[in-house]
């Protein structure tokens, strides 16, 4: 099984206030340098619909998450896998989060894009004193929620 690391910094502003983590970028992220990537994750289509704003490009995408105070990151830093699912994450090494955090004191909430980013974060940040909120994942492999739904969660919790 091959060891990969983590490909991109975070995009991150001085006011961000709400730092959203998924788990590890997916291979198509890698392949593209750019997070959620994969053609059929519903990430950005959830966050274009929730703002009314274009996600086409990458300067969308960011211009997105400036203009409403997000950062958006990774919790695991390196991990050894055989594909793109959380499921083969294997011998995953933490971002430095306390580190990230303390550099950007505007953050103020946590959002986990899904239940084991959540999880290994607990393991490690679980007596960080900041509030932390899991999400719907956006994968097209979390069907156990319809699109809208999903939508729906994130325009509540993200509101």
């Amino acid at each position: 099984m091959a060891r990969f690391t983590h490909p991109f910094k975070p995009i991150i502003f001085p006011d961000s206030s709400k730092l959203i983590l998924g788990t590890f970028p997916s291979l198509d992220s890698f392949s593209q340098n750019f997070y959620y990537a994969h053609k059929r994750n519903q990430f950005w289509k959830i966050l274009a619909l929730l703002y009314h704003q274009s996600c086409e490009s990458q300067e969308e995408k960011i211009a997105l998450l400036k203009s409403h105070h997000l950062a958006l990151w990774d919790v695991v830093e390196s991990c050894e896998r055989k594909n793109s699912s959380d499921s083969n994450l294997k011998k995953p090494l933490l971002q430095d989060i306390p580190a990230l955090l303390q550099n950007y004191p505007a953050i103020k909430q946590i959002y986990f894009t899904g239940q084991k980013a959540h999880q290994l974060y607990h393991k490690k940040f679980s007596t960080l004193d900041i509030e932390t909120v899991v999400l719907p994942s956006p994968s097209p492999a979390y069907a156990k929620m319809r699109f809208e739904e999903k939508c729906e969660q994130y325009r509540v919790l993200l509101s």
